[in-house]
């Protein structure tokens, strides 16, 4: 745990592996719990329904302070289909 200079506790730093994944013709930010490759099909949630998609770029050893999209709003790779 590490202590900001004002008195308050940052929180800890974990790391974590993102994917961007192509699913009809947008590219989406996901966090990826199992290893992905650039290529690999995957099945996401888009608006609600899950959608087949494509890894675009993996970026692997991310903390959460530098993730591209905010812990909280971001959604996990449901399936990856080999």
């Amino acid at each position: 745990m590490i202590h900001s200079l004002s008195g308050g506790v940052i929180s800890d730093n974990g790391y974590y592996t993102f994917a961007k994944v192509e699913t009809d013709g947008a590219p989406w930010w996901y966090l990826a719990e199992e290893k992905v490759s650039i290529g690999d099909r995957v099945l996401v949630p888009v608006g609600g329904k899950l959608r087949e998609g494509v890894v675009l770029k993996v970026e692997e050893n991310v903390s959460n302070q530098c993730a591209p999209v905010p812990m909280n709003r971001i959604k996990r790779i449901e399936k990856i289909l080999r």
